[in-house]
Formats: C-alpha cells, structure tokens, sequence
C-alpha cells in the first residue's frame, strides 16, 4: 500500500511571515455562546429561501454547529447542503425506517454494526464486515440506507456530535464477485453524502484485510476525496497490531483481535427496528413524507388522507426504491435470513485521532 501513502513532516514556515515583538498580543477570537450560535444560523436560515428547511429545532441544528466546532458559516453550509443533497436523492430516503425489509436485512448482517463500548476517546465505533453481505438479497444502496438510518439515529447523541465516529471495515474473505457489486457511481454518491452533507465527524476510517482489488477500487475513488477525508482512512492489511494503535484491543469484538465477544450485528438492528415500531405511527419521524407533503402545498384532501393510512400501516415488506444509475426498480427478494454472526493512511497523518 505504499502507493497511497503520502508523507509531510513538519510544517512550512513562510520567511516573510512577520514575528511578533515581545509584549504584543493579537485579539482573542470571539466565541459566541450556543444560544448566539443558534440565533446567527437562523438568521442565515431566513437568507435562505429557496432551501427548504424541514426542521430548524435546537436540537437539530447543534448538530450541525457540533459537527463543524461551531463555525456559523461552515455549519450552514453543511446544513445547506445536508438538504441540498436530500432533494437530489429523494429515492435515498423514502421510508428511511428499520421496517423497510432490506434495510432490515443489511442491518442484521452488520451494515453497520455498531459497539456497545466507546473507545478510549469517547468515540462511537462503527464495525462492518464485508464478507457478510448478501448482495443477492439487497443492493449497496440499502446498505447505505442502513448507515444513514444509524447514523441519524447516532447523531441524536451530542457525545456523538462532539466526540464523532471511528468506522472499521474488516474485508476477510470478501470475493471479487461481492466486489463487482460495489458500483464506483454509488460509492461516490456515498462519498457525496457522508463527506460533505451530514453532520458527522468521522475520526478514522480504518481497513484491515483488504484484497488487491479492493485497493484498486480504492484508487478509483480517491480523486473525490477531501484531502483531510484522505488523512483519516488508513489500510492495515492483515497487520491488526497497528489497528489496535488507534482502536484499543479491550472494546473490539474476537474478530477483529479485540478482547470482548463475538461480534452480533442483531444488538444494533433490533434496536433500531424495536425503536421503529414504537414510532411507526408519528408522521414525524417519516422525513421523506414530510418533505413531499410540503412539496406539494396544493395537494388535495384525498391525498393527506392517503398519506395518514400510509404512516398507520407496519411496513413489513420492502418499498420499491428506485434505482438512480439504471433508472429501473430495485425489487426486494422476500426475507431470507441466513445466521451472521491495512493501514498505513491514505494521506499520512501522525495524529492518532
């Protein structure tokens, strides 16, 4: 993997850059309260028109305040560009609920899983292992829904907003027929979507025993990487020892050479659809339904009504979603479950984080 490793040691120091006298001072930057910080967004927010901002609670909008350290301007632009991307992937979110039958299948195979310990830094940690996805059954595209879905659910947490996410991905035994599956159009839309449109700080990103062709995918996507996206991915190949140097062996599963138990993804997606099932019936927690209904202002009576029967029924089976790449429907087989149980960075960086 040396290929996709770069270096810079130290940092460069501009010779024209003028030294400060002894007793001089520069101005302290002024730190705005939360209630400053919120008041400031929403003004911005009425700037805004053209964008349709669902939801503008405290809550919500910390977030995107957590997610960039409270720099007004950066976290409106994430929040801009959050609901940006909603509105050109509608088909991304139409009933984004674990009752969604392929959902509910990528999330009991572990996409994603997630621990119940944090790591020494209070960070979440996301685990996925690649060798158990279906993909005769669901699509990568449910596999991301799945991660939106957690991930929504996650940054409700603020530690999760202020501490962020350490993701390990574990490709053991994943076959090249699996990775002929991992279309390079939705891998960017994913890369889109997580890099520059939801309010999360990913902390590392961390591969241990990757394939060659893995890699060579990898390089197919690296031109849409962020330089500082680039500086958290790491690729540890079999070596687990240099995982462990950032993610310690006492929170992570056997598999992954950790000393806690085996890794059962069904924690997780039972959670979520136990959680699901209780709010099923509150229209609120259907972001999809909400933002169609305010698209059309002028819909008829006949239509809010059909919208009330469609949130008061269990979704047990799977929604058509459509698939953007091909523009064909993606049908769901019926649910069939089976028992599921590096890295050098691609830009270097010294910081453990």
């Amino acid at each position: 993997m040396a290929e996709y490793t770069e270096y810079a040691f130290g940092m460069r120091m501009d010779a024209n850059f003028p030294s400060l006298s002894a007793g001089v001072t520069l101005p302290k930057k002024e730190v705005l309260t939360s209630d400053q910080s919120l008041k400031a967004i929403r003004t911005l927010i009425a700037s805004k028109p053209d964008v349709e901002f669902a939801r503008t609670d405290d809550d919500f909008l910390l977030r995107f305040l957590h997610a960039r350290k409270m720099n007004i301007q950066e976290s409106f632009q994430l929040l801009v560009n959050y609901y940006s991307y909603r509105h050109r992937n509608r088909h991304l979110f139409i009933h984004l609920n674990a009752q969604d039958e392929s959902i509910q299948q990528a999330l009991k195979d572990g996409f994603p899983g997630v621990l119940q310990q944090r790591d020494r830094k209070g960070r979440c940690v996301l685990v996925i292992f690649t060798a158990h996805w279906d993909h005769c059954n669901y699509s990568l595209i449910a596999v991301y829904r799945a991660l939106l879905l957690t991930l929504e659910k996650l940054v409700e947490e603020k530690q999760n907003q202020l501490n962020g996410f350490v993701v390990v991905v574990d490709w053991t035994d994943f076959s090249f027929r699996q990775s002929s599956n991992l279309n390079p159009k939705v891998l960017k839309l994913m890369i889109e979507g997580l890099q520059d449109c939801f309010p999360a700080r990913f902390k590392g990103i961390h591969f241990i025993n990757q394939p060659w062709y893995v890699e060579a995918l990898l390089t197919m996507i690296r031109p849409f990487l962020k330089e500082k996206t680039k500086e958290k991915i790491y690729m540890h190949g079999n070596n687990m020892s240099t995982l462990h140097e950032y993610v310690s062996k006492d929170i992570l599963p056997a598999e992954l050479g950790g000393e806690g138990p085996s890794f059962n993804p069904t924690v997780w997606s039972d959670k979520l659809l136990e959680e699901s099932l209780k709010t099923s019936e509150d229209p609120q927690n259907d972001t999809t339904l909400n933002e169609s209904r305010s698209e059309s202002p002028s819909s008829s009576s006949d239509s809010d009504e059909s919208a009330k029967k469609t949130t008061n029924v269990h979704v047990r089976k799977s929604e058509t979603v459509p698939d953007t790449l091909s523009g064909n429907q993606f049908f769901k087989k019926p649910l069939a479950r089976k028992v599921s149980h590096t890295i050098t960075p691609i830009s270097s960086s010294t910081d453990k984080s």
